[in-house]
């Protein structure tokens, strides 16, 4: 396995259209959203780590999470898990993380990865990333892996290469927001357009210049802490200095400026498990076409669905076709798949009305 090959896990996130089981105290990472015996981190956590060595991999989370990735994740110690202090979006986090790793090893080579994606081929995944990271070592780039699509989605960021050519990672020319339908149909057309997944790869020396250049104010507010990474001074620094950082995502910070990225089509199969309908889509089906986790069902003249209930607990339904099913010791949620993107205003007015401990 490669010294040089570090992972950072982004494992910040809330997962709100993932309620009733994803809850800001416990958010769907932590959870075997797909029935299979491991968490998503845990999935995510072992993918990685055929690759890279379980001391190179970081998982950057809030600060409440620390005890559940501990517990999930009794390989990693407590260096390794990089505490936000304050939520700043992915632009600060990511510096902060390839600044630790800088100072552990001068020539690491890095991805930055969802820890709560579904995907298919590991092995496919591991060689596509290592495809990346080579060209990483040796020339100063950004690499991100695109996912070909497969309809016009509208709910995915897409990524713009540059025609006629004929290599395996392809230049950029752009990133394009969500588009509206139309536009995703035209992207399709035009043949160049690809998945936004999130997953980048490059090295510390090169992001890191990447921010100097681009985002000067960040990197000094991070530069200034370097003599405490990886000590006992760190955690007092970055409790005083993180909070000032500036609320922006990688892409608007970097990848939008930098001239010089990279996307390699991806060869396996990939979901980011964003909703209950697309945890549906990559479950398998029983008889009735319903995908189910944990529960035992008898259904009548009932298709479609998402179910989900505690461990083995009995779910009889009848008449209910392409719906949202899902029971917790506190919440019912029986709900449309249709109206899916509507169960983050769902949770508001349950917060509203019973109070945040639901949410």
């Amino acid at each position: 396995m490669n010294k040089n090959y570090y992972a950072v896990l982004m494992a910040g996130g809330v997962g709100s259209r993932f309620w009733p089981i994803s809850i800001s105290g416990y958010p769907k990472q932590f959870h075997d959203m797909l029935g299979t015996g491991d968490t998503l981190i845990q999935k995510t956590f072992k993918r990685l780590n055929k690759f890279v060595p379980t001391e190179n991999i970081l998982i950057l989370t809030n600060e409440r999470y620390n005890d559940l990735v501990l517990e999930q994740l009794p390989l990693v110690k407590q260096e390794q898990v990089v505490l936000e202090p304050a939520m700043r979006n992915t632009a600060p986090c990511i510096l902060y993380a390839a600044m630790k790793i800088q100072k552990m090893n001068p020539d690491g080579v890095m991805i930055v990865a969802p820890s709560d994606h579904w995907i298919e081929d590991e092995d496919a995944f591991a060689k596509d990333v290592t495809t990346c990271f080579e060209k990483c070592e040796k020339e100063e780039v950004l690499c991100t892996l695109g996912i070909k699509p497969t309809f016009p989605n509208t709910g995915f960021g897409y990524i713009e290469f540059e025609k006629g050519q004929e290599v395996e990672l392809k230049k950029v020319h752009q990133f394009r927001e969500k588009p509206d339908y139309e536009t995703a149909k035209e992207f399709l057309a035009q043949g160049n357009f690809l998945w936004n997944a999130g997953i980048f790869m490059w090295s510390v020396k090169t992001i890191i210049k990447s921010f100097a250049d681009y985002q000067k104010e960040q990197f000094d507010l991070f530069d200034s802490g370097m003599s405490c990474y990886n000590t006992s001074d760190e955690a007092a620094f970055i409790k005083e200095n993180y909070p000032k950082a500036e609320n922006i995502s990688i892409d608007y910070a970097i990848l939008e400026n930098s001239k010089s990225i990279y996307v390699l089509p991806a060869t396996f199969d990939w979901n980011d498990l964003g909703t209950w309908g697309s945890l549906y889509d990559k479950l398998d089906k029983d008889e009735n076409n319903n995908a189910v986790v944990n529960s035992k069902v008898i259904a009548h003249d009932a298709s479609g669905n998402m179910i989900r209930s505690p461990k083995d607990k009995i779910v009889v339904i009848d008449g209910l076709n392409d719906y949202i099913i899902v029971d917790k010791e506190d919440v019912l949620l029986i709900y449309p798949k249709s109206k899916e993107q509507d169960i983050k205003q769902v949770l508001n007015k349950v917060k509203a009305k019973f109070g945040d401990e639901y949410a």
